[in-house]
């Protein structure tokens, strides 16, 4: 049922990006040409979400999950993930839109963590928009760093157990300062999380579609965006 009053579009738009390799299996390519697809979905998608007002763009780039992937796909994967992080900087600078990271650095090439700091130092001063990059990123993981350093803390005496609450737990989160999505997407008809923002999505509204990443535009983010505002947020009460 729809509030009386619309929605506003979402701040805060998070995606699972979904589909790459079957987009390459159904052309009978390799699946990093899948992934260059995917890539250009990124752009086109960060330009229309940018345009039609949201401030927040949060994308599932590579899981804690992901190294069980050949060798051989996580290498190139890596490699394109510098590459487009490099070759769109000049247009994110464009675009004032501030580049985040969010995961463990660990494992991570050296070359390929070189192009994402050069980026997000060069984007560090832009304020019209934020693209977060969720990358070697698991929500369990988040909350066991979390866990981790906020136990460390309470170990050298400087917050009391008893003090340990929600609040604190999403101070100690890998970027505090960002707002929960207000929308989840996932692409190529998968219905489940993936170990994707599962403390920051609690109370997200959720949407699914068939579209394969590689073919998500537009057209797509607007039927999505259109969805959200015609629903009620309660956030567990009742209006």
């Amino acid at each position: 049922m729809a509030s009386a009053k619309s929605l506003e579009v979402p701040a805060h738009i998070a995606i699972i990006m979904d589909g790459n390799g079957r987009w390459a299996e159904q052309r009978g390519l390799p699946k990093i040409e899948g992934h260059k697809a995917g890539g250009k979905a990124v752009r086109r998608t960060a330009e229309a979400a940018w345009e039609l007002g949201v401030t927040f763009l949060t994308l599932y780039a590579f899981s804690t999950e992901n190294w069980r992937r050949s060798p051989r796909e996580v290498s190139a994967l890596m490699r394109l993930l510098g590459d487009t992080i490099d070759d769109n900087l000049d247009d994110m600078m464009e675009k004032g839109t501030k580049l985040r990271v969010i995961g463990r650095k660990s494992r991570i090439p050296r070359s390929t963590l070189a192009k994402i700091e050069h980026a997000i130092e060069t984007t560090r001063a832009n304020t019209n928009n934020n693209l977060v990059v969720a990358l070697n990123y698991g929500g369990r993981a988040e909350i066991a760093d979390a866990a981790q350093s906020i136990a460390t803390e309470v170990a050298a005496g400087k917050i009391s157990a008893i003090n340990v609450n929600e609040a604190l737990i999403a101070r100690h989160l890998y970027a505090p300062d960002i707002p929960d999505p207000d929308l989840m997407i996932r692409t190529s008809g998968e219905k489940r999380l993936s170990n994707f923002l599962l403390w920051e999505l609690s109370y997200t509204e959720l949407w699914f579609t068939e579209t394969l990443w590689p073919d998500f535009g537009r057209s797509d983010l607007e039927q999505a965006i259109a969805d959200f505002k015609a629903r009620q947020r309660r956030f567990g009460g009742r209006k």
